[in-house]
C-alpha cells in the first residue's frame, strides 16, 4: 500500500534562511507520508526574476496576476489530491497564505496538523497557540498543533498508520 500524501503548507520557501528547515522537515515527513511541497514547483522562478526588470508596468502586473492565478489553482489542486495537510505556523502571526490553505483543507474535510516552534505569543488569548480559528480548524480535523518536529513526525506516523489500517 502506498503512503498517504500530505500538502506541506508554509511560508518557508520565500527566504533563503528558512528553505533548509523546510527541506529538513519534508525529508523527515517523507519517512511516513508522501510530501506535496508547493515550493517544489519552480515553473515560474526564472520568469519572476525576468519580470522584475520589465519596464512595462501594465505587462508586468498582468503577467504576475496570471502567474499568481496559476499558482493558486495548482496549490488548490494539490490540496484536493492530498490526504491531509501539515502547516508550519511560525511567525508573529500565521502566514495568511498558510491560513487560507488550512481553511480550504478544513472545508474539504482533510486531516490537518500544525507545527509552531516559535515561542512568541501568537494566539488570540492564552488559550490558543495561534489564531483561534486556525487552531479550531486543525483540532476539528482530528489534528493538533505541536511545538516540536519530533511530535509532528509522530503525528505523521500515526496518520500513516491509521490510513493503512494499523493501530
Amino acid at each position: 500500500m502506498s503512503k498517504p500524501s500530505i500538502y506541506l503548507a508554509s511560508p518557508l520557501g520565500f527566504a533563503e534562511s528558512t528553505r533548509a528547515f523546510m527541506q529538513h522537515l519534508a525529508a523527515g515527513l517523507s519517512a511516513y507520508v508522501t510530501v506535496i511541497n508547493p515550493w517544489d514547483d519552480q515553473r515560474f522562478a526564472v520568469e519572476f526574476i525576468a519580470l522584475e526588470a520589465e519596464n512595462d508596468w501594465s505587462r508586468r502586473r498582468g503577467r504576475l496576476a496570471e502567474i499568481n492565478a496559476e499558482l493558486g489553482r495548482a496549490n488548490a489542486a494539490s490540496i484536493d489530491r492530498a490526504d491531509g495537510l501539515i502547516a508550519v505556523l511560525d511567525g508573529v502571526d500565521v502566514d495568511s497564505g498558510t491560513a487560507a490553505e488550512i481553511g480550504y483543507a478544513a472545508a474539504k474535510g482533510k486531516f490537518i496538523a500544525g507545527l509552531r516552534t516559535d515561542f512568541r505569543l501568537a494566539g488570540d488569548n492564552h488559550g490558543s497557540l495561534v489564531n483561534l480559528q486556525v487552531e479550531y480548524f486543525i483540532a476539528s480535523s482530528g489534528g493538533q498543533v505541536v511545538t516540536t518536529v519530533e511530535d509532528l513526525l509522530a503525528i505523521a506516523r500515526r496518520f500513516a498508520d491509521s490510513r493503512a489500517g494499523r493501530p
